[in-house]
């Protein structure tokens, strides 16, 4: 499957947030919409993500100060992004080996949407399920 049917049956929301945001800020929007990261953009530019182990270091590194203090200041700013033409094997693998849960997807240099893990995961198991079912039709039939 590819990264576009992926964002097809998904949907292109992309939540994000601008750099100089405070911390605590960006933590209420993580929580009111229940996701794992926001995409941090400065105007039309991608230009990190700020994910919840992000937070996670921040809290540690600076305690409760860390929240008053710019999204810029904790974000991943090295942003590794998918292509809809790409497939979920090669999304797999890049995550896998970069250690991320979510990428950007990007259509003609543009936010395109954002694949997680979870919805990599929520394909691979579609695609298994459709591939027993066919084996159980070919024996039956055979």
């Amino acid at each position: 499957m590819l990264v576009a049917e992926i964002l097809k049956d998904k949907g292109d929301a992309v939540y994000s947030i601008r750099p100089d945001v405070r911390l605590g800020d960006a933590c209420g929007e993580l929580d009111r919409l229940r996701v794992g990261a926001l995409i941090v953009c400065d105007a039309d530019r991608v230009v990190g993500v700020l994910s919840e182990r992000d937070v996670v270091r921040a809290m540690a590194a600076g305690g409760a100060a860390a929240l008053d203090r710019p999204v810029s200041d904790f974000m991943t700013a090295d942003v590794v992004f998918a292509a809809p033409a790409e497939t979920v094997t090669i999304l797999m693998g890049r995550m896998t080996d970069r250690r991320i849960r979510h990428l950007p997807v990007l259509r003609d240099g543009r936010l395109a949407g954002v694949i997680s893990i979870g919805d990599v995961v929520k394909c691979q198991i579609a695609e298994a399920t459709q591939e027993a079912e066919s084996l159980r039709t070919y024996i039956a039939a055979g």
